[in-house]
């Protein structure tokens, strides 16, 4: 478990091949617990962006066809040692704690298919990985909010929600959930 310190921490690097690799341990050993499930696995988060400056956090998103069997998903989950955090305040995604059995950082979502929590992880992602120029002038804006904020992960989200608010609108997201997710953002 994180202390709090460790959670409000901010550290931001440059992008490590290594990643890649991450994710799919994860994707692998979540796969085989949901077996018989209809969802998919997506690395999403600025790890899943090659070249990309990250936290060196492996963000991965659950995605449900069916959010009915979600009950069913998370006690798959918590026998790999993952536990349900709620919300947080992002309808239709669950948050989990880190599982023990990994060793790096992650986190992971499981999220109902077609949310805007969903397109606005794909999207910037997606984004960002055919927009060389953006992309490193995200990664200069991360740098400068880890100097400023270094234990104020909130500050440092803050930060950045103007310039993904930019790239999502420029990925063709609507503004209506644009304006949803500079909301939960700047909260």
């Amino acid at each position: 478990m994180l202390t709090p310190e460790e959670r409000m921490s901010v550290e931001v690097v440059l992008y490590r091949p290594e990643w890649a690799e991450m994710f799919e341990t994860l994707k692998q050993a979540v796969s085989e617990a949901l077996d018989g499930i209809d969802f998919r696995i997506e690395h999403v988060g600025s790890t899943a962006v090659p070249g990309l400056a990250a936290k060196p956090v492996i963000d991965i998103d659950v995605i449900l066809t069916r959010w009915e069997e979600f009950e069913e998903v998370a006690a798959r989950l918590e026998s790999l040692g993952f536990q349900r955090r709620g919300d947080l305040g992002i309808p239709w995604r669950e948050a989990f704690t880190r599982s023990p059995r990994f060793a790096f950082a992650h986190n992971l979502y499981v999220c109902r298919d077609g949310m805007p929590a969903v397109e606005n992880h794909l999207k910037l992602r997606d984004y960002l990985r055919t927009h060389r120029y953006d992309a490193e002038r995200y990664s200069a804006r991360k740098f400068e909010l880890a100097a400023l904020h270094p234990g104020d992960i909130d500050a440092y989200c803050r930060g950045k929600t103007e310039l993904i608010a930019e790239f999502l609108a420029a990925a063709g997201m609507d503004e209506a959930s644009i304006s949803e997710i500079e909301a939960v953002n700047l909260l």
